[in-house]
């Protein structure tokens, strides 16, 4: 029962007490690696200081569009540095454009641009955070694709529709799915994730936030529970949930280009559903 959760957030605050129990129960959950994601190159020390306790851990180097407040004109290189300063860095992000109540257009197009020109330059995949703003996110990068390079990447936590799925899959984007899809009136993002082919499929928690079914009522999500999300898509697809878990772990070493993960037996024996997790924090 092979799991990658390919976005968490795991220096967060609320994670600061119990992380090895945490670890302990997402090895017993069947997760084999977990892409840490980057919202500002400032924490990109404390997440290598999590990765140095935890050798599953993959990191990204990137800056949230949401923080376009602390974007300078020496914060390209910087993150160029940082993500060829760490073999374990495999992606650039997270990145994009965020126009929920978003006054910085401008700026945030311009970060978006110079985060994808780092991620071709270095030939790795992009981790695009997309919030009001899927037609502008897909004509930058079409765009750039045209005018630079190629360059790919994931649409993370993807809440689109289906015609904005197409779009991004068109454009050789994954498409990963969080515990929104297991929300009651989700239907779009059910729509979406019924139609994404099996090998652009990919799986997160995006934790500490959106807990996905049964466990929506604990306020801190936590990578263990991307199990509940793959079980779920496995329903949604009416597929084995073996197979999807063992495709959305193939696509994930693909694109990020991991390497060769053991089965669970060989670290930790997978059990399954339910697991022992820490309380709520």
């Amino acid at each position: 029962m092979p799991l990658v959760d390919t976005h968490v957030h795991l220096n967060f605050d609320t994670f600061a007490g119990d992380l090895d129990a945490l670890t302990r129960a997402w090895r017993q959950a069947g997760v084999l690696a977990l892409v840490h994601s980057c919202v500002e190159p400032g924490e990109f020390a404390a997440m290598q200081a999590i990765a140095d306790r935890i050798p599953e851990l993959y990191l990204s180097v990137g800056l949230h569009p949401l923080d376009m407040d602390k974007w300078t004109n020496g914060t390209a290189d910087q993150i160029a540095e940082l993500a060829t300063s760490d073999r374990r860095v495999v992606a650039i992000g997270e990145t994009g454009l965020d126009f929920f109540k978003a006054d910085d257009e401008v700026v945030q197009r311009e970060a978006f641009w110079q985060q994808l020109t780092i991620a071709h330059r270095l030939g790795l995949p992009v981790i695009v955070h997309c919030r009001e703003a899927a037609q502008a996110t897909a004509e930058v990068i079409e765009q750039f694709q045209r005018q630079v390079g190629p360059v790919t990447g994931v649409m993370h936590c993807w809440a689109g529709n289906p015609a904005e799925t197409e779009r991004f899959l068109d454009l050789g984007f994954y498409i990963s799915f969080s515990g929104i899809v297991t929300f009651k009136n989700a239907h779009q993002v059910k729509a979406s994730a019924q139609m994404v082919p099996a090998h652009r499929l990919l799986v997160e928690t995006d934790c500490p936030f959106l807990s996905p079914e049964p466990r929506r009522k604990e306020r801190r999500n936590q990578p263990a529970f991307v199990y509940h999300v793959a079980a779920y898509l496995a329903e949604l697809r009416q597929v084995d949930f073996e197979a999807l878990a063992q495709l959305t772990t193939r696509n994930a070493v693909t694109l990020f280009k991991l390497p060769d993960l053991p089965e669970p037996s060989q670290r930790l024996s997978a059990v399954p559903q339910p697991v022992t997790v820490p309380a709520n924090g």
